[in-house]
């Protein structure tokens, strides 16, 4: 019998039970596919990380990630996670100022965040931002999603936008709006697997709380999720669409945050850092964590 250490982290947050929960296997070497995806679902969580030790000294490890029903080049909040568990669990917190982490999509370094000699938050990297046009009827989109056509904000494009995986923006007039939406997940789901789009994001200006420049919601049934709690994959395409869609100056620093998971009971929050560089910004998306769960699996 071989155990598997594996932990739950909540990301995206300091409370327990709060933001998303993640899936972590520091130590997955000699686990195949198969194995991962059963651990995956066996979890049941959005999102499980699997580390492997790594020979090359571009990066620490490679990382994959599995939902309950398939593999995603890249999950942001099981990366805050993972990240989190490599420092406060396995000693990277002294080891090194980063770790670089090995995905699908490329390498993503996380850095330390400290705060008095403590870990206050892990910050990732994430790979250059694109945007595409997504050609689409707006009264059958909004059917789909559940909210009312007078609700999109037509102030900004409904856009594909991409830092590892392909999201669906949707910009409604306010977080009232985006609360009530009610998706039809089976229509949702075969709309995106059409479109090859991991989740649908919805996102609003007029947040509920003034500290929070963003409010969203994320649905992805394509991978076997209803709704995801809190996504640093989708909030990071959001940032990049932002700048690339010149609804935020592309020559100057952006930093602010984005709330998300006030509507499935898991409120959390999402630091974006903008950074901007001739050819692309750099997108820097951040968060705290907590380690919810420790223990063994009997594989």
């Amino acid at each position: 019998m071989k155990k598997i250490q594996v932990y739950h982290v909540d990301a995206f947050t300091d409370q327990i039970f709060g933001g998303n929960a993640a899936g972590v296997v520091p130590e997955a070497m000699g686990l195949n596919e198969h194995d991962m995806q059963k651990i995956a679902r066996e979890l049941n969580l959005s999102e499980t990380a699997f580390l492997f030790p790594s020979n090359d000294e571009n990066y620490d490890y490679v990382v994959r990630y599995f939902t309950p029903s398939s593999e995603v080049d890249f999950c942001g909040h099981a990366t805050i996670g993972l990240s989190w568990v490599m420092a406060m669990a396995y000693g990277w917190l002294e080891k090194a100022p980063q770790i670089r982490l090995k995905t699908n999509i490329g390498v993503v370094p996380v850095e330390w965040s400290m705060q008095q000699n403590k870990l206050n938050s892990v910050v990732m990297t994430q790979v250059a931002p694109k945007t595409k046009q997504f050609e689409v009827d707006k009264e059958e989109i909004c059917r789909v999603v559940g909210i009312n056509p007078r609700d999109i904000d037509d102030k900004y494009p409904i856009r594909l936008a991409y830092t590892g995986n392909w999201h669906l923006l949707i910009p409604v007039k306010d977080s009232k709006a985006i609360d009530a939406s009610v998706p039809i997940l089976e229509e949702l789901k075969d709309l995106n697997l059409k479109w090859n789009i991991t989740t649908t994001h919805l996102f609003s200006f007029n947040s509920f709380d003034e500290r929070y420049k963003i409010y969203t919601r994320d649905f992805a049934p394509a991978v076997g999720i209803a709704e995801d709690p809190v996504t640093g994959a989708a909030n990071g395409a959001l940032a990049g669409y932002l700048v690339l869609e010149n609804i935020l100056d592309s020559k100057t620093d952006h930093e602010f945050t984005i709330a998300q998971g006030h509507a499935t009971g898991r409120p959390g929050e999402v630091a974006i850092k903008i950074i901007a560089g001739k050819a692309n910004p750099t997108i820097k998306v951040g968060g705290k964590a907590v380690i919810s769960i420790h223990g063994t699996i009997n594989l």
